[in-house]
């Protein structure tokens, strides 16, 4: 049996993620201890403690990759799998399953490329909102002929795609959706906005990070910007930098390869599993804690 794995992206974020792992593996202990080690930050606290940070981008984009990172090392089996296939954040948590980087590095890495999101949007605040109901062309045509600073950037499923830009324009935009006919706009209680052009300033930087940390080569991970597979150091410093101003062509990514796989695995959350209800009849099977983890074991082995 081949298997796609899948690993979720920002938003997907809860108190209490991973502590059922802490709790009953050593491993998961050794690698919230390692990842707390990396960046000086107590992940038992931001992870199962009501608090501040846990929704702030720097600390958020970690937290989750850890999250996933143990649920894909717990389930680490001699199945086969065809790739490994991130939804914007969670393509750095697919590399660290395709071999791309260590935890350590992998956890410094996207602390810091929280940090460069959110020093892009210190003078002028941004955010994200869903649109559900509209064609993407549609979408990309109001977007385009609006003269605002908003742009597609997540094309989640037929139907639901997501729009970055500055708020206040993002707040314009709004009632020109609805009239165009969304069945629903939700405006995103967030600061930054991820996978547009106005992150810009964030690119060089982490493509500095990013030339000190991958590996050579590794599995195959397959693009967000691209929809297409890649393998090599020298794919990934011209495909990740970008990024972070292109959309996220996830559905385009499941379509071009659920062929290749027989089922697909998503390790620290269920936002994807909702998500290919929409675009693939193939079947998600998330895991979450230990007993999802061991149901999903047995549903592989069975």
């Amino acid at each position: 049996m081949k298997l796609g794995l899948l690993f979720p992206g920002q938003g997907s974020q809860f108190i209490g993620m991973g502590k059922d792992f802490y709790e009953n593996s050593v491993l998961a202990k050794e690698m919230f201890e390692e990842a707390s080690d990396s960046i000086s930050i107590d992940f038992k606290k931001l992870m199962f403690e009501e608090n501040d940070l846990i929704n702030k981008t720097e600390y958020t984009q970690p937290a989750i990759l850890l999250f996933s990172a143990i649920a894909y090392k717990l389930f680490d089996t001699d199945y086969e799998y065809s790739f490994s296939l991130g939804h914007s954040l969670g393509e750095f948590s697919a590399l660290y399953a395709a071999g791309a980087l260590n935890l350590s590095d992998a956890i410094k890495l996207v602390h810091n490329r929280g940090k460069f999101m959110n020093d892009a949007f210190k003078e002028k605040a941004g955010s994200m909102m869903v649109v559900l109901g509209l064609e993407d062309e549609k979408v990309e045509e109001i977007c385009k002929n609006s003269n605002l600073k908003v742009w597609p950037a997540n094309y989640n499923s037929d139907g639901q795609i997501v729009i970055a830009g500055l708020k206040e324009d993002l707040e314009k935009l709004e009632p020109m959706i609805k009239e165009a006919g969304a069945k629903r706009t939700m405006l995103l209680n967030m600061s930054v906005a991820s996978h547009c052009p106005l992150l810009e300033s964030a690119s060089e930087p982490l493509k500095e990070l990013l030339d000190e940390y991958l590996n050579d080569e590794f599995k195959r991970v397959i693009s967000n910007v691209s929809a297409k597979e890649y393998t090599t150091k020298k794919e990934a410093l011209e495909l990740l930098p970008v990024q972070l101003t292109k959309p996220v062509l996830y559905k385009q990514s499941i379509k071009n390869y659920e062929n290749e796989c027989d089922i697909f695995v998503e390790f620290g959350g269920k936002v994807l599993m909702g998500i290919n209800r929409k675009i693939t009849k193939k079947k998600t099977l998330p895991i979450t804690d230990m007993a999802s983890l061991e149901k999903v074991l047995n549903s592989i082995k069975g």
